[in-house]
């Protein structure tokens, strides 16, 4: 979402982020902590970062849909309210995109093996 607060001649921008809301404990101290590993390999631990840091930058969902390496789906069945973001070729990031309009939320849910 994008405000104007000035005019024209003297416009300055102002751009909305998405939020995060980890579900998982895990999850938070993977983003937050450089040392925690989750049980995870270095490889997954470092692309599941890259990801983090393209999702707290995102403007909105839209963002991820341009980035075609990470394969932004909806899922189906008891998961059709959420989505999966490719962190290899074995590993998935499930989100939920939580609330409406510019106020969305991103839920990290879990670190899923599709293998």
């Amino acid at each position: 979402m994008v405000i104007w607060l000035l005019p024209k001649s003297k416009r300055a921008l102002i751009v909305q982020r998405m939020e995060v809301d980890f579900d998982a404990k895990k999850l938070r101290a993977l983003y937050t902590d450089p040392n925690a590993t989750g049980g995870f390999s270095d490889a997954v631990v470092k692309r599941f970062r890259f990801v983090m840091g393209l999702i707290v930058n995102a403007h909105d969902e839209r963002d991820f849909q341009f980035l075609p390496g990470l394969r932004f789906e909806k899922l189906k069945g008891k998961r059709s309210h959420q989505h999966s973001l490719r962190l290899n070729d074995q590993w998935r990031l499930i989100i939920e995109l939580r609330g409406k309009g510019p106020h969305k939320t991103i839920g990290v849910i879990e670190i899923a093996d599709y293998h």
